[in-house]
């Protein structure tokens, strides 16, 4: 059973969970966290239901058997929609939170009526997308954009600014991507008619959010679902006992809160320490490379 000096495990397809790890960290700043990265296996939003819930469950019995978790966040929208439900049934006592398009904060932003949502197509083709979308489809206007190849090429930019020392040469194809697809939704803007409210549906997304700011114009309200995931994963902690009080993980004299995130990766070692000294601020030497494998799969 969890106990609350037990670590939270996050995972993702890649490195794109790095955003939700990040919202956790800041919200949850007494907590010790444990990160998978199934980057040996990305992308998940072009691979198909089956392979997914396979790799959901290998990962998360990795989690629990081998890091002793006491909540996990599935921090992929993919993931969430592909398996979420059997983990639920095969762990109903780990405290559990997915992740979908933050389709309903975005209505109580809209002015126009018209939100756009980009997201893998594995998430936007799935019956828990199309329940949400159904649940919602009276009440606002909704440009759904599957972005085949950008949460990859977010990955990818990662390691070719590594290898590059260039940002900027590194996301050419981001940028791409990024106009082709908000090209492809219409006319974004706060006049009528316009798309004045976009919903990044990937966790990848919100690390190419410059480019997409850049493309939709100052008036758009771009949504992600960091913070609310992190206040969502607090309510859950605190509703079942689990929340860790600031004096049980206190770290030992010259240790500092990175020794709290532990990251992991499926891929190349330099691609997630990259990802992680770029985004979340912490030393490379908290990521590791781990074999999760297939094998490990209960019941599916």
């Amino acid at each position: 059973m969890p106990v609350p000096s037990s670590p939270i495990g996050v995972f993702d397809s890649g490195v794109g969970g790095l955003s939700i790890l990040r919202a956790l960290v800041a919200t949850l700043p007494h907590e010790r966290f444990v990160y998978v990265a199934d980057s040996g296996n990305a992308p998940y939003g072009e691979r198909g239901d089956d392979f997914v819930a396979a790799r959901t469950h290998a990962i998360t019995e990795y989690l629990c058997e081998q890091h002793h978790i006491k909540a996990l966040v599935v921090a992929c929208n993919t993931a969430t929609a592909a398996a979420i439900h059997e983990v639920r049934s095969s762990r109903p006592q780990l405290p559990l939170v997915g992740l979908e398009p933050a389709i309903k904060p975005a209505l109580a932003v809209t002015r126009t009526g018209r939100v756009g949502v980009m997201g893998t197509r594995g998430t936007l083709s799935s019956a828990k997308f199309a329940k949400l979308l159904a649940s919602v489809s009276n009440q606002a206007d909704f440009v759904v954009q599957p972005c085949d190849g950008l949460a990859h090429a977010i990955e990818r930019s990662v390691a070719l600014a590594e290898h590059y020392q260039a940002t900027r040469v590194a996301d050419t194809e981001t940028d791409e991507l990024c106009s082709r697809y908000i090209h492809a939704m219409g006319d974004f803007g706060s006049g009528p008619g316009q798309i004045d409210t976009l919903v990044l549906g990937c966790t990848h997304y919100i690390f190419a959010v410059s480019e997409l700011r850049a493309l939709v114009g100052p008036d758009v309200q771009i949504i992600e679902t960091g913070e609310p995931v992190a206040r969502q994963t607090k309510r859950l902690l605190e509703s079942n006992g689990l929340m860790t009080a600031a004096t049980v993980n206190a770290l030992p004299s010259g240790e500092t809160d990175s020794c709290r995130v532990r990251l992991y990766t499926t891929g190349p070692l330099e691609m997630l320490q990259s990802a992680t000294t770029r985004w979340l601020g912490l030393p490379a030497e908290c990521c590791e490379v781990v074999d999760v494998p297939s094998l490990m799969v209960k019941n599916t």
